[in-house]
C-alpha cells in the first residue's frame, strides 16, 4: 500500500499567495488611491509629493519625491521583470522559439496596439479636431496600448480554464504587448523638462558591457548585476532625459539563464500547462536556479506587493475629472484592443498561420477584451503623455483604473459564447479533489478523449 505524505502550507504563506494571485495588492491600491483622492485631494497630493529628503534635493532634474522614487526607482523592478518574461520566450522552450509557433500571436499584438491606436485617434480628431488642444489629446494615443499582464492572465484562466490554450495566446501576446511599450515609453515620451541628450546613453551601453562580462565571469548572484550594470543603465537614461524606470530593460536580456549559463536548454521547458502558471511565494523552490530565475523569483514578493505603493500614488483621480479622455481610453482599450486583435489574428489565420488547436474567432474576439486590461502600465503612460499639469492627465487616468471593467465585459461576454471548457482532444480529470493546476505537474492525470462531433475550432 502506498502512503502519502502531505505537506502543510503555511498558513501565512497561503494568504500571502492568495494576495500576489489575484494581484491584490495593486488593486488595494488602486481602490485607496481613488478614496484618498476623492475625500481630501490635498492630503494625497502632499502625501505624493512628499520630500524625503527636502525640497532642494534633485536627480538629473528630478525632484526626489515619494512620486519620483516609485516610478523612477521600484518601477526599474517591475519593468526588469517584465523584460525578464520577454527575454525568456525567445529562450528554446520558449513560447517564441521557433518563431513560427507565434506567428499568429505576434500579428494579434500588433492588432492590439493598432487597433486601439487608430480608434483613440480616431475619437481624439471627432471631439478635438481642429481645436487647440487636438495634439495635447492626441499625444495621449500609447495608453490603450497597455496590457496588465498579471491581471489579464489572472482573468483569462476565469473565463477560458486554466488549461486552455487561449491562456497562453493571451500571455505571450501580453508579454511582447509590454516589450512594444517598452519602446513606445522610450521613444515616443522623453522628459518633456530634459531635452535628450544621446551621450549620456553610452552610460547604459558601458552597463550592458559589465553585465555580459560579469556572465562570462560566471558570476552567480544577481544584486551583483543589478547594481553594477543596472545602475550604470539607469544613471545613462537618467542623464539622457530617457525613463529611467527603464533602465533594467537593456540589462536584464544579458545576465544568465538557464541557456545562457550553461549552455543547454532550461530544465522545464514551457510547455502549455507550464506557460499558464504564474511564480509566486510557495513555487520558488521548485524553480531552476539560474541567475535570471533568482532575479524573478527573490524580488517577485517585493515587487507584487510594492505595487500597492505604485496604484496609490498614480491612481489617485478624483471622480470629477471624468471627461471625454476618460472614455476615449476606455474604449479604446476594451473595443479597440478586442477588434484588433479578433481582426488581426484572424486574417494571419486565413494567410496560413493558424490559431492554437482549440481556438475559434468567438476565443479571439474575449481574449482582445481581456487585453483591454491596462491598469498598471496604462497608468505609467498616461503620466508620460499628459505630464505636469496637463489637464488630460487624470481623466486619462482614470480611462486606466476603469479599464479594471474589461474583466466583467470579458466575463459575460465569455458566458455568452461559451468559451469555458477544455482543449479540443482531451480533458483532464484530478485524481484529488481541490488539487490546484500548477500541482497536476508530476501526478497521475486521466486523459479522455474528446466526444465526436465536439469541437472548440468554430472558425
Amino acid at each position: 500500500m502506498h502512503t502519502h505524505t502531505v505537506h502543510e502550507v503555511n498558513p501565512l504563506v497561503r494568504v500571502v499567495n492568495l494576495l500576489q494571485e489575484y494581484s491584490l495588492p495593486l488593486i488595494l491600491g488602486v481602490i485607496l488611491g481613488l478614496v484618498a483622492a476623492n475625500v481630501n485631494q490635498h492630503w494625497y497630493e502632499v502625501v505624493v509629493d512628499f520630500h524625503p529628503l527636502g525640497h532642494d534635493v534633485y536627480v538629473f532634474g528630478h525632484a526626489l519625491t515619494l512620486h519620483f522614487i516609485i516610478n523612477g526607482m521600484f518601477m526599474c523592478l517591475f519593468f526588469g521583470i517584465a523584460a525578464k518574461e520577454i527575454t525568456e520566450s525567445t529562450l528554446p522552450g520558449g513560447v517564441l522559439n521557433p518563431l513560427r509557433r507565434a506567428i499568429n500571436p505576434l500579428v494579434g499584438t500588433l492588432g492590439g496596439v493598432f487597433g486601439p491606436v487608430g480608434l483613440y485617434f480616431l475619437m481624439a480628431w471627432i471631439f478635438y479636431g481642429g481645436s487647440d488642444v487636438f495634439g495635447a489629446v492626441a499625444n495621449g494615443w500609447a495608453i490603450p496600448t497597455a496590457t496588465d499582464i498579471a491581471l489579464a492572465w489572472l482573468v483569462a484562466r476565469v473565463v477560458f480554464g486554466p488549461l486552455h490554450p487561449a491562456v497562453n495566446f493571451l500571455l505571450l501576446l501580453a508579454v511582447v504587448d509590454d516589450a512594444i511599450g517598452l519602446v513606445i515609453i522610450a521613444v515616443f515620451y522623453p522628459d518633456p523638462h530634459h531635452p535628450v541628450e544621446p551621450l549620456w546613453l553610452l552610460a547604459t551601453v558601458g552597463g550592458m558591457a559589465v553585465v555580459f562580462v560579469l556572465r562570462k565571469l560566471r558570476v552567480r548572484w544577481w544584486p551583483v548585476y543589478i547594481l553594477t550594470g543596472g545602475s550604470l543603465s539607469w544613471v545613462g537614461l537618467a542623464g539622457a532625459g530617457v525613463e529611467p524606470a527603464l533602465a533594467l530593460a537593456p540589462i536584464v536580456p544579458f545576465m544568465p539563464s538557464a541557456v545562457h549559463g550553461n549552455g543547454t536548454a532550461p530544465e522545464h521547458a514551457h510547455s502549455h500547462e507550464e506557460m499558464s502558471e504564474r511564480p509566486h511565494a510557495a513555487d520558488a523552490a521548485h524553480e531552476g536556479h539560474s541567475v535570471l530565475e533568482q532575479f524573478e523569483h527573490q524580488l517577485k514578493l517585493f515587487v507584487d506587493f510594492g505595487l500597492f505603493f505604485f496604484a496609490f500614488a498614480n491612481a489617485g483621480v478624483a471622480f470629477t475629472n471624468i471627461g471625454l479622455v476618460t472614455m476615449m481610453v476606455l474604449v479604446s482599450l476594451i473595443v479597440g484592443k478586442g477588434i484588433g486583435v479578433a481582426l488581426f489574428s484572424w486574417l494571419a489565420s486565413k494567410v496560413g498561420f493558424p490559431l492554437p488547436d482549440g481556438m475559434g474567432v468567438r476565443h479571439l474576439v474575449v481574449t482582445g477584451v481581456i487585453a483591454g486590461l491596462g491598469l498598471t502600465v496604462a497608468l505609467f503612460v498616461a503620466g508620460k503623455a499628459f505630464p505636469g499639469d496637463s489637464p488630460f492627465q487624470e481623466p486619462g487616468k482614470m480611462g486606466a483604473v476603469f479599464s479594471i471593467v474589461a474583466a466583467l465585459v470579458a466575463y459575460v461576454l465569455g458566458k455568452v459564447l461559451r468559451v469555458h471548457h477544455p482543449p479540443e482532444g482531451r480533458r483532464v480529470m484530478e485524481h484529488h479533489r481541490g488539487v490546484l493546476p500548477h500541482e497536476l505537474h508530476g501526478t497521475d492525470a486521466t486523459i479522455v478523449e474528446t466526444p465526436p462531433g465536439e469541437s472548440s475550432n468554430d472558425n
